[in-house]
């Protein structure tokens, strides 16, 4: 056995802050005006602001419409939703429709407007978690107002056609929007191909600070605040700028986009090498996700007669550290319901593990993780009492 050593390799839950963005924001610190005051402290906040902004603009091809920067992802969508709350109230157009595998944030806002007697369709992925299109099809209607499917799943890794999907919902006469915080910076992204009115982000999945993220708005798409107060983001998102983090958001932005085609090549290389060495060296095990349509750092893996928390806390004994699933879910008691919608039974849903990889992983910890892993998982399953 090797070494011990500490291995992160959960970058979907949240990525580590570099050092370049970390210096920077450091530097941003020193411009300590108000980013809303008109005096020269201000102006000079401000502009980093708004310089900000372009990065993020550019790291999704937008040239029109406009980004609002808000607390994050979770912020983000409920800005969204809440927009479309007030749109089908008294509107012949007042149905929903999201897919099985959204975020919670997501999800919990479709349901909240399910019990307020909106009609919300939650339309089913095949095995692959890979939306069905003949669904969203038939689920598309002269009442459709809006509909809300992910970019990448942050479980699964699985890539949806939003470019297709959009071109259908447009169609039908309703607004598109897209989860996008697990795919920015981890793939290309331009919303004037893909054609969405809404697209959400969120820095700290692209190795920026935690606590802020951006709302992309189509030209001429409609936008309620869902902070009412003062004046900021033209009046669509009150309260005092975090222009330090959003600097290092921009910052994030620009990294991202100068390097996303080597860590597409790069990360892909390593999550594939680990893919195999498990196939390879632990029996009966399941892939979950797409094969092909796939985020570059996602691996999804079940392993039939080892419960995932099991798993989870003898690989961080063993220095390890990934997840069982999503990070907003962890500490429940409910399988994912991810895995669940692709088919899974709850048992093999209990027993998957996500690796996600990122910049600062290397060679060595893929061999180290296929070298600790297959033990771990013979030694649990033959203290289960599950059937492998």
């Amino acid at each position: 056995m090797s070494e011990k050593r500490t291995i992160y390799i959960d970058y979907n839950a949240t990525t580590p802050l570099r050092p370049e963005i970390k210096a920077a924001m450091i530097e941003t610190m020193e411009v300590y005006g108000n980013a809303s005051s008109m005096h020269g402290s201000g102006r000079a906040a401000r502009a980093g602001v708004e310089q900000a902004r372009k990065a993020v603009a550019s790291l999704i091809g937008a040239t029109d419409g406009t980004v609002i920067f808000t607390s994050g992802g979770s912020e983000s969508n409920n800005t969204v939703f809440q927009t479309m709350r007030i749109l089908a109230k008294d509107n012949t157009r007042n149905e929903f429709i999201i897919s099985a595998i959204e975020h919670p944030c997501v999800l919990n806002s479709a349901l909240s407007l399910k019990k307020d007697g909106f009609t919300v369709k939650i339309l089913p992925v095949d095995e692959y978690g890979k939306l069905k299109m003949d669904e969203l099809k038939a689920a598309l209607n002269d009442k459709t107002l809006f509909v809300s499917i992910m970019t990448a799943n942050n479980e699964i890794g699985t890539v949806q056609d939003i470019k297709e999907i959009t071109a259908m919902v447009k169609n039908a006469g309703a607004f598109m929007h897209t989860d996008a915080v697990q795919a920015i910076g981890k793939m290309p992204l331009d919303v004037k191909e893909i054609g969405v009115d809404y697209l959400t982000m969120s820095a700290h999945k692209i190795y920026g600070p935690k606590g802020v993220g951006a709302l992309y708005v189509k030209k001429a798409a409609p936008l309620f605040p869902l902070i009412h107060g003062g004046h900021q983001e033209d009046g669509l998102r009150a309260g005092t700028y975090n222009s330090p983090a959003i600097m290092g958001f921009g910052k994030a932005a620009e990294i991202a986009a100068a390097e996303i085609t080597q860590y597409g090549k790069e990360i892909s290389s390593l999550r594939d090498k680990l893919r195999k060495g498990l196939l390879e060296k632990v029996p009966n095990i399941r892939i979950n996700g797409h094969l092909k349509d796939v985020l570059p750092n996602t691996l999804n893996v079940s392993f039939p007669g080892a419960e995932g928390e099991s798993i989870l806390l003898s690989m961080d004994m063993q220095g390890i550290e990934a997840s069982t699933g999503s990070a907003c879910a962890s500490g429940s008691l409910e399988p994912s319901h991810v895995l669940m919608a692709t088919g899974l039974e709850p048992e093999l849903a209990h027993g998957s593990i996500r690796f996600s990889l990122g910049w600062g992983i290397t060679e060595e910890d893929i061999d180290y993780i296929i070298e600790t892993v297959p033990p771990i998982i013979a030694r649990l399953r033959a203290m289960s009492t599950l059937t492998v």
